[in-house]
């Protein structure tokens, strides 16, 4: 299983990626009893991080394609499909991808049709006995991998940012869900923006990050509750520190989608209900700021 071909065509940050997919999981390893739908279960975890990180890599810079102009994935073909990132490395599952769309499969097919209903199959397959931890974890890693290949071939879309503004995403220090975070700074940056993000940081590691660079705004995702004085008492030190004293601050993840208004309540500056109305609402934020910092001069 060590996918030495595809770890060479994919790049150093597999690893990292691995590390990211099998952080969370090693925290819901299947207990003898309970719920399925515990909110830490596996399925919770490939629903709510790890399938939209597969929808959004692409759905950022491609319009959805209109009916019968793409040859469609019958469920036949996606059920073969399912099984495949348990035995063939990502190089070769590449390959099976790209047959599909060498038949006249669009992207979006691919991610809604294929790759998405293969996370799901992984999930069922370790509620009833039928993988292990460990091939969960790279089964997932692999479909991510062919995932961030497909969509790297389509140019980023840039259009109405003359120049790019800078964001830096992050967990909330000391929570371990990173998933959420990877996925949101690649749908930035495959929408105009510099983006960067931080894994596992600790709270110094965020701000000493944030006060030496200048960015037009920082995203915090939190997958688990907290209290939300510490939320606010973060922000209200990003604010101290930022290099950028009108710094953008956005909020999200589980705990945030519950009831939205908290962010303001803690002193965000808004939140978005997915990765994409986050984009949405940044690029409206940092366009009004530019303009309200050009009338004040």
């Amino acid at each position: 299983m060590g996918d030495s071909k595809a770890s060479g065509m994919f790049g150093a940050g597999s690893a990292v990626l691995r590390g990211v997919i099998s952080a969370p999981l090693e925290r819901v390893r299947r207990r003898s009893s309970g719920p399925s739908d515990q909110p830490d279960s596996v399925n919770a975890i490939i629903e709510g991080e790890i399938i939209p990180r597969l929808l959004m890599a692409h759905s950022v810079t491609q319009p959805r394609a209109r009916a019968g102009l793409f040859r469609t994935i019958t469920p036949d073909e996606a059920s073969r499909f399912a099984v495949l990132p348990l035995r063939l490395e990502a190089a070769s599952l590449l390959e099976e991808v790209d047959a599909f769309i060498a038949k006249g499969a669009s992207v979006e097919t691919i991610c809604l049709d294929l790759l998405a209903p293969a996370a799901r199959k992984l999930g069922e397959m370790w509620d009833n006995d039928e993988c292990d931890f460990l091939d969960v974890t790279m089964g997932l890693w692999r479909l991510q991998e062919v995932m961030r290949e497909v969509a790297s071939r389509s140019p980023a879309d840039l259009a109405g940012l003359a120049l790019p503004f800078s964001a830096l995403f992050s967990p909330m220090p000391g929570d371990h869900h990173n998933f959420g975070t990877l996925m949101i700074e690649e749908v930035f940056a495959r929408g105009g923006w510099r983006s960067e993000a931080l894994v596992k940081p600790e709270r110094r590691e965020l701000l000493d990050r944030l006060a030496r660079q200048p960015f037009d705004m920082v995203g915090l995702t939190l997958a688990r509750d907290c209290p939300s004085a510490a939320l606010s008492n973060l922000i209200k030190a990003v604010r101290n520190v930022s290099a950028n004293p009108h710094i953008i601050v956005l909020v999200g993840g589980r705990m945030i989608n519950e009831n939205p208004g908290l962010a303001v309540a803690v002193g965000a500056d808004g939140t978005g209900a997915d990765a994409l109305a986050a984009l949405e609402l940044a690029n409206a934020l940092v366009k009004t700021a530019a303009v309200s910092d050009l009338n004040l001069r």
